[in-house]
């Protein structure tokens, strides 16, 4: 997910998911021969099992109706799950350079050769729309990936590639900027409704509106017939791969690769956490389908525009007309409005995942789906920034089964973020609950029957985080995890202590999420140092990614 939290309780260090590094972040040499700690993993102590215990007991704190209880509060079938959760580790965001050439392969190389070491099963990539289509329409360039495919199936690991169809660089922290295709730009540019709109007309650059998705508005073709021949273009470059050393293929469908609308912009300050975000739905084509939507309900005043109470992006529900304790969210026009806004991001999601599935069926690859972990003002009755973001989840509505039975339904893994963080990590005055939000996603995967994976929303390499996602990930607290992607690699991964962590979260969740504690010395005995290589000397050295 792309946010930083901004707030005076302190979280660690933690950093914006999209953050890249720029070659000098990682210049510099981490020794990882035979680690020796002064001390054993502090998560790992008895007051910390307790608590963690008392966490998974008492997800939904505060009040809770009885169609709350209902909707979100599915009993859990506790059972034991042994199996292994597979580790996948994010690469850079500028894995591949602006030129289409894998960057600093010697370093790389090394990382690979590392992250196998540690048990790591594989690696997820960005296969950016900008960089492989932005030489003209159905003109590709996928040589950067091609050697990244060939490095990764040398080291014996899997690879997960995102067929991102966004903009990157547009959120605080991220260091590097990979626009649309430049042939896009221009069709946006000549016709600027093409991309998302507030209700101040703001427009943001990021993805392509769902509301011309089957208009063929980028010249001559639809977004989703776009979209699709892309995705044709990797299946058939990579076929000898696919379903082998390419496991999984997550598709984009909106901001940040995540199945939303970009309701919390934070580039130029638009958005501030914990802000409720705004609708995004007044580019014409969106405003047509509401008209439209409206005059078949009988109700075309309500097909105007969207609603006016609604606030703006830095705002609390409680200073809204709409999202309110007893707000307009609630009445009939905000049901009828919300049912719409969110049925067309379910629409853009079914129109895409069906035309990956055509594509990737009997490939052998994974098909999976990322939808973002929004838990700010989870505990307020109308769920304000879920709301904006297209996710119709309120006091009295599931609003993530609808999602899990339309990824299930083409066979998608519904991928999750924010599996590592806690409910006591995060200030008051947000009203979250990123644990209630993860299991009743849980919940809602399970009822599905859709297979769920999980990545962590921010860094984090602290024990706590780890101890969290091995909580997350095991079965007996509800859907236990298929895998989890780790986010992200970079040279602060690799510093001692971080790197111990790591290792030890791997093994612990290749059994199933059991812990174990961490070993005086390095677990894996690895011999490993990335330095840069030189021949003179005997141990393994090579450059840091």
């Amino acid at each position: 997910m792309a946010f930083t939290l901004r707030s005076s309780i302190s979280f660690i260090n933690l950093k914006h998911k999209n953050t890249a590094k720029t070659p000098n972040d990682f210049s510099g040499m981490v020794c990882f021969a035979q680690i020796r700690p002064s001390c054993r993993l502090q998560a790992k102590n008895s007051m910390q099992e307790a608590q963690l215990s008392r966490e998974r007991t008492s997800v939904f704190e505060g009040e809770r109706n009885e169609e709350r209880e209902k909707l979100h509060g599915l009993s859990i079938v506790h059972s034991k799950n042994d199996s292994k959760v597979p580790v996948f580790v994010m690469l850079p965001l500028d894995t591949v350079s602006v030129g289409g050439n894998l960057n600093k392969p010697r370093a790389m190389n090394a990382s690979l050769m590392a992250l196998k070491s540690a048990g790591v099963e594989g690696v997820m990539v960005d296969a950016w729309w900008g960089l492989v289509e932005k030489d003209g329409p159905l003109k590709y360039n996928w040589e950067g990936y091609a050697e990244l495919v060939k490095m990764v199936q040398k080291h014996g690991l899997k690879l997960q590639v995102v067929m991102s169809f966004h903009h990157c660089g547009g959120n605080v922290g991220d260091s590097c900027s990979i626009p649309l295709p430049p042939w896009v730009l221009e069709e946006i540019s000549k016709n600027p409704d093409l991309v998302y709109t507030d209700r101040s007309g703001r427009r943001n650059p990021e993805y392509i509106s769902l509301g011309c998705d089957s208009l063929p508005v980028l010249r001559g073709r639809t977004p989703v017939q776009v979209y699709s021949d892309y995705m044709r273009s990797f299946s058939e470059r990579f076929k000898d791969y696919l379903g082998d050393v390419i496991e999984e293929v997550q598709v984009g469908m909106g901001p940040c690769g995540e199945l939303r609308y970009p309701s919390y912009p934070e580039s130029n300050g638009t958005w501030r956490f914990p802000g409720i975000g705004e609708f995004q739905c007044y580019d014409k084509y969106m405003r047509a389908s509401l008209a439209a939507s409206a005059e078949a309900k009988g109700k075309k005043d309500w097909g105007q525009s969207g609603p006016h109470d609604s606030g703006q992006y830095k705002q609390f529900p409680e200073e809204t007309g709409f999202f309110r304790r007893d707000g307009t969210w609630n009445s009939e026009y905000g049901q009828f409005f919300l049912e719409w806004y969110s049925g067309k991001l379910l629409e853009h999601g079914d129109r895409i995942l069906a035309a990956a599935e055509s594509i990737f069926q009997g490939t052998g690859a994974k098909l999976s789906g990322k939808v973002a972990g929004i838990h700010w003002h989870y505990r307020s009755r109308s769920h304000a920034a879920e709301l904006t973001a297209g996710y119709y989840n309120t006091r009295h509505r599931d609003g993530y089964l609808p999602i899990a039975r339309m990824l299930g339904k083409h066979g998608v893994v519904f991928n999750f973020t924010c599996t590592e963080m806690r409910d006591r990590e995060q200030p008051d005055h947000a009203n979250c609950s990123p644990e209630g939000l993860v299991q009743q996603v849980k919940r809602a995967a399970k009822t599905a029957g859709t297979e769920l994976a999980g990545e962590n929303a921010l860094e984090r390499y602290d024990a706590g985080a780890y101890s969290q996602v091995l909580a997350t990930s095991r079965s007996d607290s509800g859907n236990g995890l298929s895998a989890f992607t780790y986010l992200r690699m970079n040279k602060q991964l690799f510093e001692p202590e971080n790197w111990r962590q790591l290792v030890e979260f791997v093994k612990s969740m290749s059994e199933g999420g059991r812990k174990t504690i961490l070993p005086e010395s390095d677990s894996s005995r690895t011999d490993l140092y990335v330095g840069f290589v030189t021949k003179t000397k005997a141990k393994k050295e090579a450059a840091l990614v």
